[in-house]
């Protein structure tokens, strides 16, 4: 495990520093936006209910933290609310109007019910940037459908852009369309701001997994704009994933000149001379054939063997890497890409955080549910004698003194 980073700036001097952000969202696109507004130096608030996020039973789970929690509500400080009581939708409706931002991803119409919609925050506190997620967006045919991130890269044609060589189609295997969606959403809030910050107005960013999905695929959807259907798979030949003596490595030449390389880093300068290797035209069409004499040749040596021989001729790739592998990277070493979480309970976890350095903070625990209750209603204004009666109904939990005060 890579000690903590040093580099990261004190987070006064981070560009969100003193942002207050509410963050009333669940799973993962709302909370990633939160958390990235958290690594740039926003004070978040979570609320939960009593139940929890239900990211916090999702995956990998040890107690009631899981790896969905540690990677997209670290730093976040958390407050349990029963939002179905009366009283409950009246302190989260105190704690929403005192917000710079507040973060939601129910679905439509959900916010409102709760009483802490745009339009009711917003006639109050014109400043607020508000964010809503949602599966399709606020309206159409698909408003109330429900949408989950293996539902959504079925249906925006990211399985389809992942397919076999045979046409079937693959799930991809992370959150790629819950992840990309916070990201839009992150970048989205920040825009508000700064036209706050110029003008002084707020307003209401919305966003939703099909468009963010669709945004992320512009290139792919171009292309079949243009050219039509085409067939899964490479782009050029040779283009693929070679087994070596002990392990494998992809590796691809992209135009002439780059093919003239891997010839020469594969001692097979006569492919050069061969008519069927002439252009990538020809060499998509005896595909079957490169591969197929590049694997013969990759075979023979180790993976750091041919390593070594391919970044001496400038040649595209690199091995296939296991997450274990990943976490040892000399690079990742030198960069101290990882940071460290110390999560009460487990032992040091990597974590990495937005690649933008200088404008983020170190990797922080993530909360338990209720953690920071009666600390955030306290701060909020509220007498500790009603919080002491919330405490009593059940309107607000507090997690159990072991985990309070975590930082």
């Amino acid at each position: 495990m890579p000690p903590p980073s040093t580099s990261s700036p004190d987070h006064t001097d981070l560009p969100f520093a003193g942002l207050r952000v509410l963050d009333i969202s669940q799973g993962i696109a709302g909370p990633y936006c939160a958390h990235i507004l958290w690594q740039q130096g926003a004070e978040v608030i979570k609320i939960e209910p009593p139940a929890g996020d239900w990211g916090r039973k999702v995956g990998v789970v040890r107690g009631d933290t899981s790896a969905l929690t540690l990677a997209y509500n670290g730093g976040k400080r958390s407050a349990c609310i029963d939002a179905t009581t009366d009283t409950g939708k009246a302190v989260l409706l105190d704690l929403a109007l005192q917000a710079d931002v507040v973060v939601q991803n129910f679905r439509p119409q959900v916010a409102e019910r709760l009483g802490v919609g745009y339009a009711t925050l917003a006639e109050q506190r014109p400043a607020l940037v508000y964010v809503s997620i949602s599966g399709y967006g606020p309206d159409g045919p698909y408003a109330d459908y429900p949408a989950s991130d293996s539902v959504m890269q079925a249906d925006s044609g990211l399985m389809f852009a992942n397919r076999n060589a045979d046409g079937s189609a693959r799930r991809i295997g992370m959150l790629l369309a819950d992840a990309a969606t916070g990201l839009y959403a992150a970048q989205a809030c920040a825009a508000a701001l700064c036209r706050r910050f110029r003008s002084g107005r707020g307003g209401h960013v919305e966003l939703n997994l099909f468009e963010a999905c669709c945004a992320l695929q512009a290139n792919n959807l171009l292309e079949h704009a243009i050219g039509g259907p085409s067939a899964a798979g490479p782009v050029s030949a040779p283009n693929g994933v070679y087994a070596t003596r002990d392990g494998s490595l992809t590796l691809l030449a992209l135009n002439d000149a780059q093919f003239g390389k891997l010839c020469r880093a594969l001692d097979h300068a006569d492919w050069l001379e061969d008519p069927r290797f002439a252009d990538n035209a020809a060499r998509m069409v005896h595909a079957a054939l490169l591969n197929q004499l590049v694997a013969r040749r990759i075979a023979t040596r180790t993976t750091a063997q041919w390593q070594d021989t391919l970044s001496r001729h400038d040649v595209l790739h690199a091995p296939v890497r296991t997450y274990d592998d990943v976490l040892a990277h000399p690079q990742a070493a030198h960069r101290q890409t990882f940071q460290a979480i110390a999560q009460p309970g487990l032992a040091p976890l990597p974590f990495a955080g937005i690649p933008a350095r200088g404008l983020r903070r170190d990797a922080g625990p993530a909360p338990a549910n209720g953690e920071h209750t009666v600390e955030i209603l306290r701060e909020a204004g509220f007498s500790q004698l009603a919080i002491d009666d919330w405490l009593r109904q059940g309107v607000a939990l507090q997690a159990p003194a072991a985990r309070a005060g975590v930082q």
